[in-house]
């Protein structure tokens, strides 16, 4: 008998060890989605650089970097609130009332473009603050605490303007979203300019910036281990220590102020506000923090996958653009990624 039950308590050990030999940690999954999301990223550029020849050029690859900043840097603030357990739905909304804040700020104040830009910016640290209250200090659902923001910060930003554009900002207001790095143009024998290098946009200079920033807060300070604490357990995270209101403040904060800065950035590439601007961008950039491994019940996600699944985006208008695929059939297909990134996401979170 005695022999029997070792035997048993041996199989059952035997057992457990195989279990834990192929169980994968959050560490692993998130490089497994991550992975997956880049060969995706690999796939589609060989794809449609096969289907088109004016895609594989600097000039595309260039315009293609410009078109994903705004998705990139709201994706960078997504995550970071996603990673706690929390959404944030407002960022469309807040984008175009600080957007249209810093024009009105130029045109009807005679204000300076950045001290307008920073007040466009702070508008939007304020819509992320009244958020990061209403979660923490109210409890509300960051689900209707952000919808709610949503429709405010929308109808905010069409009272002020009339629902008109705003326009007639001068040149210098188009700075920031037109400007690039390392310009290189020549004048032909006609007098024409001949672009050589379209340059770095500066739009893209400022999200590899904050992308870099916000990764090594979330990997190398004691606040990024606290918002992955958070979102991996809350109740765990506070009995440890953890000040979770604060923190998880500080993180809806963080994506309002990149929201703002978004909304400055987008309406200098146009040198127009439009308070109907950034309609569905927090969906774009919900998905972005999803394709590239963020998990949404929270605790998993890194920025580097943020910016795979941006690209992933971003790379897929433009190929399916080329390609004469008309933006209702986009639409479709773009949907049926996400619906098929988060389906892959509820998957590994019940293995």
């Amino acid at each position: 008998m005695t022999s029997l039950t070792s035997e048993t308590q041996k199989n059952q050990m035997t057992a457990g060890g195989k279990n834990e030999r192929f169980q994968l940690s959050d560490r692993q999954k998130d490089l497994l989605q991550k992975f997956a999301a880049l060969g995706s990223l690999i796939a589609l550029t060989l794809i449609f650089s096969l289907t088109s020849n004016a895609f594989f050029t600097v000039n595309n690859g260039m315009t293609i970097a410009l078109q994903v900043t705004s998705i990139g840097i709201l994706g960078i603030g997504a995550t970071c609130v996603i990673i706690t357990g929390g959404i944030d739905l407002s960022v469309g909304s807040v984008l175009a009332l600080a957007g249209v804040v810093a024009a009105l700020a130029v045109k009807e104040l005679n204000m300076p473009v950045p001290v307008a830009m920073l007040a466009g910016i702070l508008i939007g640290s304020l819509c992320g603050l009244i958020n990061g209250l209403c979660v923490t200090h109210l409890k509300l659902p960051p689900f209707i605490a952000t919808l709610g923001m949503m429709m405010v910060a929308r109808g905010v930003a069409l009272q002020i303007t009339g629902a008109r554009a705003v326009s007639g900002l001068g040149e210098s207001f188009g700075e920031l979203g037109n400007g690039a790095f390392l310009r290189i143009v020549n004048i032909d024998q006609n007098g024409f300019p001949d672009v050589v290098f379209p340059g770095i946009p500066y739009p893209v200079i400022l999200m590899v910036v904050i992308a870099v920033a916000v990764a090594l807060m979330l990997n190398r300070t004691v606040l990024g281990r606290h918002i992955y604490s958070i979102g991996s357990n809350a109740e765990a995270a506070r009995l440890s220590g953890v000040h979770v209101a604060r923190v998880t403040l500080f993180t809806y904060v963080l994506s309002g102020t990149l929201a703002g800065l978004t909304g400055c950035v987008l309406m200098s590439r146009l040198v127009t506000a439009q308070p109907n601007e950034g309609v569905m961008y927090e969906l774009d950039a919900i998905a972005s923090a999803v394709i590239g491994g963020t998990s949404l019940m929270g605790g998993v996600g890194t920025i580097s996958g943020t910016a795979i699944g941006a690209f992933v985006i971003g790379i897929l208008r433009n190929g399916l653009n080329m390609n004469g695929v008309s933006a209702f059939t986009q639409q479709i297909i773009i949907g049926l990624v996400i619906l098929g990134t988060v389906w892959i996401d509820q998957l590994r979170n019940r293995r």
